[in-house]
């Protein structure tokens, strides 16, 4: 049976993709820091922060008891941060983006190379953010970013895994109800823009944009692996 390993599945894409993946048949495993909301004989999860990175690998250990293949993982925790200038986004509340949308994913990959025989493809949930430098993203631009070169230095490292980045556009997440609410969308014009496309097909819900996922991740491996692509510009 395929299984697949996601991070972050209480909530958003992360939700979605374990409905998804449950209803066609594979065996879940997930973590996040909250607990998922459903239970099912094929979902297997653990609770843990990200941001304590000391604790991830124990999580990992109980979670993935006798199991050594891993044919999918989807590395999709993260955090947004506030919107406001970079000269306003105080040290330590970069330092956490970075920790939770970047460390965490190394403490991941690395227990996971280390104790699994097999790990077929790794996706990383990043963002257009991570290349198109809008006014106000710091530290949520900055940590994905620096995600998608660290997915490229795995890729050149870890050969028998297909590695991508993946941007997989305006989802209407939690983080929507944070963008949404801001008002200073002169200060910060890419407010404007989220804000006009939530309710529309732009924008779709996590169970939405879930039902496309596993079609997209089969098309990623055409890719070269350690890539970054934006799902908006894929073919």
């Amino acid at each position: 049976m395929a299984n697949i390993f996601v991070t972050g599945i209480s909530s958003g894409i992360g939700l979605g993709l374990v409905k998804k993946y449950l209803n066609e048949g594979w065996q879940v495993y997930g973590i996040s820091r909250r607990a998922c909301p459903i239970t099912h004989e094929n979902l297997h999860s653990a609770q843990v922060d990200l941001q304590d990175t000391a604790n991830v690998p124990g999580a990992l250990f109980e979670l993935f008891a006798g199991q050594k293949q891993l044919d999918l993982v989807v590395l999709n925790a993260g955090v947004l941060g506030d919107i406001a200038d970079m000269k306003d986004a105080p040290l330590a509340e970069l330092k956490k983006t970075m920790d939770i949308n970047l460390w965490s994913n190394k403490v991941v990959l690395d227990w996971l190379f280390k104790h699994m025989d097999i790990v077929n493809q790794v996706v990383g949930i990043s963002s257009g953010a991570a290349v198109n430098g809008n006014k106000g993203w710091n530290g949520y631009s900055i940590s994905k970013a620096a995600l998608n070169m660290m997915i490229k230095l795995y890729a050149v490292e870890q050969l028998d895994t297909h590695f991508m980045s993946f941007a997989p556009g305006l989802v209407d997440t939690a983080m929507q109800d944070y963008l949404c609410s801001k008002s200073e969308t002169e200060e910060f014009p890419s407010l404007a823009r989220i804000q006009s496309a939530r309710g529309t097909e732009n924008m779709p819900t996590p169970d939405e944009l879930a039902e496309k996922l596993p079609a997209v991740f089969e098309k990623l491996k055409q890719y070269e692996s350690g890539s970054f692509i934006d799902i908006r510009k894929m073919d």
